[in-house]
């Protein structure tokens, strides 16, 4: 079952998928209807999942599930993986690489390996103040407050 994304609890889990690069606005619109088709339809040992989405920035696909009225199974998480591997495949993105850092670079969002984004940082081109994406982020309270955060403010603060 599909819900506003602005309707869920704010304790709803969230999967936080990082697309390696911009997706192209007519991928996007095929990509949103997939993914309310499979939202629609996702299932835990039969119950039906409340669930919503969305996508931020061309490039981050944001899935929400209401586990107080259902938990995610092991085999609901399973197939929205395999779902996603469906997406990177038809349009040729990368989703679920999670060794990757994106941030803000003006109204630019840049995608680095953490090793490119480490010789960023030594050589100052990026700091500790830089807008980073936190795709750690548990549910949708803490998305709101922690994902685009200062790096400081992050799991990316290791690096300075």
């Amino acid at each position: 079952m599909i819900l506003p994304f602005n309707e869920m609890p704010l304790g709803s889990r969230i999967w936080i998928y990082q697309s390696d690069k911009k997706i192209l606005d007519q991928d996007l619109i095929k990509i949103k209807t997939k993914l309310t088709e499979f939202l629609k339809n996702w299932t835990a040992h039969g119950d039906d999942l409340k669930s919503s989405f969305e996508i931020k920035y061309n490039r981050f696909l944001i899935i929400a599930l209401n586990e107080k009225s259902t938990k995610a199974s092991g085999c609901s998480i399973d197939s929205c993986v395999h779902f996603i591997q469906k997406i990177e495949k038809d349009y040729g993105l990368n989703l679920l690489d999670k060794m990757n850092v994106a941030f803000k670079q003006g109204d630019y969002i840049s995608y680095k390996s953490i090793v490119e984004f480490k010789i960023l940082i030594k050589n100052k081109s990026v700091s500790k103040n830089t807008i980073v994406f936190n795709n750690l982020v548990v549910d949708i309270e803490d998305y709101n407050n922690n994902w685009e955060v200062p790096a400081l403010k992050s799991w990316h603060s290791r690096f300075f």
